[in-house]
């Protein structure tokens, strides 16, 4: 679906080499199954190789489900993936107030930035929506 490419395969990867945290399947929209690869290590390991060849779908769906817009989804996920904690990501979507709020509370203390992980490809697409 090359006109809504919303999540973009290379990212994909790059987060997968760090997948064992379940980086790249919060990135496609996978937040039950990221918790999971999180405190399992990606399934032992196994689901982390399993994944490699599964990256090309979840990034298909990724593109189906998410609508793509003016906030571009890869942007603000490698804001939240290193500068979550000022809330960067936060800005960058338009949400000031709250993304100022996280960069005095370092997130709000942290639990904010879970939370973003958990959400943030359905806030932009709502916003993209809109």
């Amino acid at each position: 679906m090359q006109g809504n490419d919303t999540h973009l395969k290379s990212i994909g990867y790059i987060l997968w080499i760090f997948g064992f945290t379940g980086s790249h399947r919060f990135y496609y929209g996978k937040p039950i199954s990221g918790t999971i690869y999180f405190f399992t290590l990606g399934l032992l390991g196994i689901g982390w190789l399993v994944d490699l060849f599964l990256i090309p779908a979840m990034d298909r769906q990724a593109d189906i489900r998410f609508r793509s817009g003016p906030v571009n989804y890869t942007v603000a996920w490698v804001l939240l993936t290193f500068l979550g904690l000022f809330g960067i990501h936060r800005m960058y979507i338009g949400k000031w107030l709250i993304g100022i709020v996280y960069l005095l509370t370092g997130g709000i203390f942290g639990v904010g930035v879970l939370y973003d992980f958990w959400t943030l490809n359905d806030q932009i697409t709502v916003i993209n929506g809109a």
